[in-house]
């Protein structure tokens, strides 16, 4: 019986979000379209078994199957980076960095990471997230020209003595100098943690630096610009800080893995080693720098004032309406992206005074320079007159056609 005939409900619903992504344009810098062979691999008899532990040291029976597809996904994972060891059993990024914390260290410890207003990450100290309540955090961001000043990082670093650097994004458009934090890491004895997340597709397409050798530990998402399945991922080169890793994951933080998410995963890596995945990357980027260079044509303030990957921040300090407002006026035109805080936020992080926009998921539709030029003028257009409605609904229009030109998936069901 196929799902369609047994929980129409669901089925109608997903019918539903598959018109939504098909005729809306996907911009929210996190997300992205994955493979049907990923989606294949997460809807496979895989989700049956358990499999707590690691390859040939499980807890159950019946995993010699289970053992040769994590062992893929840590193989082609670690090529993919050029790593020694990988974790590939975590749920989420969120989960991968809370792995790394409880490995390597002790609660009260202090670490130092990325403000969130400024680009970081909840998950890298902030107040309300369990690593800012676990661990003593302080931040670094950045200047007002939206860098980050690596001198003023190690100021910092030299007053509060951080266990661990953090260094990684959620919003900076810049490349990240991953040897210049391992030297501040050095100078004041802490370890120097990567988060990757948004960048990890550039960075295994050549388009931003590797954080290895420099890094003591890196974590990752699968889905963002590595365009896998919803998971993350932890990766180092020294055999007894993977140890800990492992430990910590299992049984520290989570229990049996989902199995079928990993054989997505190496499904997904599989695709980042191959030829294609570079001009994906490349074009990911290309398509961002275009993006930036229109909205600052048309009279627009981005943080850093440009790009070098695959995200550009709005900043809407100098305007009267809010991110949240630029948020839901892109959203009737068609456009899916995000409010977000910025350097100098004046306004809530529920209202914020920002908008992110990424080219990942655009990309991988097929847009290439010529579409982000005429979107980027579409979306100018929206926020110079932003209580305009028949404008968003014929902006709507007309991005639906232009949609509809770029099919990413025939059906939702595979």
């Amino acid at each position: 019986m196929s799902l369609e005939q047994f929980d129409k409900e669901i089925y109608d619903l997903t019918q539903k979000e598959l018109q939504r992504q098909s005729d809306h344009l996907e911009m929210i810098a996190s997300e992205n379209f994955t493979l049907p062979e990923v989606m294949e691999a997460m809807g496979c008899v895989l989700t049956n078994k358990y499999a707590e532990g690691y390859p040939a040291k499980r807890y159950y029976g019946g995993c010699e199957f289970v053992d040769e597809i994590e062992n893929l996904a840590i193989k082609r994972c670690k090529e993919l980076f050029a790593c020694n060891f990988a974790n590939v059993q975590p749920n989420s990024g969120s989960q991968a960095n809370q792995g790394v914390y409880m490995a390597l260290l002790n609660p009260g410890d202090k670490i130092l990471g990325m403000d969130l207003s400024h680009g970081g990450h909840l998950t890298h100290g902030a107040k309300v997230s369990s690593s800012g309540k676990i661990y003593e955090s302080f931040f670094y961001g950045v200047e007002l020209d939206g860098r980050i000043n690596y001198d003023r990082v190690l100021d910092i670093a030299k007053i509060v003595r951080p266990k661990m650097i953090v260094c990684g994004a959620s919003a900076y458009a810049r490349v990240i100098d991953f040897a210049k934090f391992r030297e501040i890491a050095d100078e004041v004895g802490a370890l120097l943690f990567a988060d990757i997340a948004h960048i990890a597709g550039l960075v295994a397409g050549k388009e931003h630096p590797s954080p290895f050798p420099h890094a003591h530990v890196v974590s990752s998402t699968t889905h963002k610009t590595l365009r896998g399945p919803r998971g993350g991922i932890i990766m180092t080169n020294d055999e007894e800080l993977a140890k800990k890793i492992n430990s910590a994951i299992f049984p520290g933080i989570q229990g049996g893995p989902l199995m079928h998410v990993i054989a997505a995963k190496a499904v997904g890596f599989k695709f980042n080693l191959s030829s294609e995945w570079k001009i994906y990357a490349n074009q990911v980027v290309k398509n961002a720098k275009k993006l930036a260079e229109v909205l600052m044509n048309r009279g627009f303030k981005l943080v850093s004032d440009g790009t070098d990957n695959h995200l550009v921040l709005m900043s809407f300090l100098d305007r009267e309406f809010s991110g949240k407002d630029a948020d839901l006026a892109l959203g009737n035109a068609g456009i899916t992206a995000n409010k977000n805080t910025v350097p100098g936020e004046t306004r809530s992080a529920f209202v914020t005074s920002g908008l992110r926009l990424g080219t990942p998921a655009l990309t991988a539709r097929g847009f290439k320079e010529k579409e982000l030029e005429l979107v980027g003028n579409k979306i100018a257009d929206v926020l110079s007159d932003i209580g305009n409605t028949n404008l968003q609904a014929r902006i709507k229009e007309e991005l639906k056609e232009l949609a509809s030109k770029f099919i990413i998936y025939e059906k939702a069901i595979f």
